[in-house]
């Protein structure tokens, strides 16, 4: 698995155009009507700024019996732990259960814990989905258990202020060529780096960690090969892209941050780092840390079509129906709006969370202006997120993806920001890490 996706931060609440958007959403995504007007109350657990909570409130307003009780974990990694505890216990578990993509291998393992979606109408309307997130989300046995929500791909933030200081492009279009525009590579993102750094004398990126993870997302096969052995050691990919990662952390280029805290939001606001490695839904985290920390749109945040080394996705979320749920119908339903199209709009326009439904995606509310675009110097966001989708090839995450993302890398990724370590010291030590907590 990857990095937790989400921030602790919430997101920005949708503006005027989401609210107006909600109100004509229907209360039904697909599935089938609940079978009673009987009062019934629907439990949900979600994991960071899935950009939701309004869209429960219509729900209720549209199904006058149903009440949403409704539980959102801070991270992605956190998320996973209190579901695995819940569903080793067997019991706990909520109707409507939020799956990261970077730990749905291990759901798929005990799939049949599941509910079948399409026995509430997921084949008839699976060709809402782009095709690679509904065959994430089906099973070996052909049983479709998650509708797909968002979906990660990457451009780059950048503070439009501190690269005119140094003496760099600005402006979207300059900065994307800068990093080399559809043939961005790494190399060319930590030459800028450095360049970054010797001028200024100040960080280019937060941590390395969130760099890593997007490193390892684009390429064709990461941690796990795509038959699901593992991939990591005598990995000569993953162990050049290290060393670029260990070259830049020694050149000064990361600000060596904490993840998922960034001092309240102060670095994104005090000139800490420049750039920001950014999946969709990670621009309502870059908004709501500025605005934590005193900043507004006035502090130069701006977001790129470009992401070194190509398309790359990281994230996206399924919501599923354990079979312990004693609503099962009104569940499902449930899930099929909330990953409807008009939802999904409406989830990005508060979250940034890129749509996965085909129809949102080019949705005016999804491509034109948000409180989301205002904030981020009125870039195109819609568009530039539709166009760093083209290409993004789901990659295979093997159960102990989130192990060696977070246990065996994490503390490598450290010892590279900190210098307690070189490059290659640090990746023996992931390699030892590795053949001590995961097992072939």
């Amino acid at each position: 698995m990857k990095l937790s996706r989400r921030t602790r931060v919430a997101a920005a609440v949708a503006g005027a155009a989401s609210i107006a958007l909600l109100a004509t959403a229907c209360s039904t995504g697909g599935g089938e009507e609940g079978s009673s007007d009987e009062p019934i109350t629907l439990t949900v657990t979600t994991f960071g700024t899935q950009g939701l909570d309004d869209l429960y409130a219509q729900y209720e307003a549209d199904n006058p019996n149903i009440t949403i009780k409704a539980t959102n974990i801070d991270t992605g990694g956190n998320a996973l732990t209190d579901w695995q505890t819940k569903q080793a216990a067997g019991a706990g578990l909520p109707d409507v259960q939020a799956v990261e993509e970077g730990w749905l291998s291990k759901v798929m393992q005990v799939s049949d814990s599941f509910t079948d979606l399409s026995e509430y109408g997921a084949e008839d309307t699976a060709d809402q989905w782009v095709d690679w997130k509904v065959k994430q989300a089906t099973d070996a046995d052909g049983r479709i258990i998650g509708y797909g929500t968002d979906i990660g791909p990457e451009g780059l933030c950048f503070n439009g202020a501190l690269f005119e200081a140094a003496g760099l492009p600005s402006d979207r279009e300059g900065v994307a060529a800068l990093f080399g525009g559809e043939d961005a590579t790494w190399e060319k993102f930590f030459e800028v780096g450095k360049e970054y750094t010797d001028k200024t004398g100040k960080a280019f990126y937060d941590q390395s960690g969130f760099v890593w993870n997007s490193m390892v997302n684009q390429l064709p096969e990461g941690y796990y090969t795509a038959d699901g052995e593992l991939n990591v050691e005598g990995n000569k990919e993953l162990e050049a892209r290290w060393a670029l990662l260990a070259e830049g952390a020694a050149n000064g280029l990361s600000s060596a941050q904490t993840q998922w805290d960034w001092g309240g939001g102060k670095a994104f606001t005090d000139g800490s780092f420049a750039t920001f490695v950014c999946p969709g839904w990670m621009l309502g985290v870059v908004k709501g840390q500025v605005e934590a920390g005193g900043g507004d749109a006035s502090t130069g945040w701006d977001f790129a079509d470009v992401f070194p080394g190509g398309a790359a996705n990281w994230g996206g979320a399924f919501l599923t129906v354990p079979t312990t749920s004693k609503h099962p119908a009104e569940a499902a339903d449930l899930a099929a709006f909330l990953t409807n199209a008009q939802s999904q709009v409406a989830s990005f326009q508060a979250a940034g969370a890129f749509p996965s439904n085909i129809e949102a995606q080019s949705d005016a509310g999804v491509t034109g202006e948000s409180d989301l675009t205002a904030f981020f110097n009125d870039a195109p966001i819609g568009e530039i997120l539709a166009a760093r989708a083209e290409g993004v090839v789901a990659q295979y995450k093997g159960p102990d993806d989130s192990v060696i993302q977070e246990q065996v890398f994490g503390p490598s990724v450290q010892e590279l920001d900190s210098g307690k370590a070189d490059g290659p010291t640090a990746w023996q030590h992931a390699i030892d890490l590795l053949n001590e907590l995961v097992s072939e």
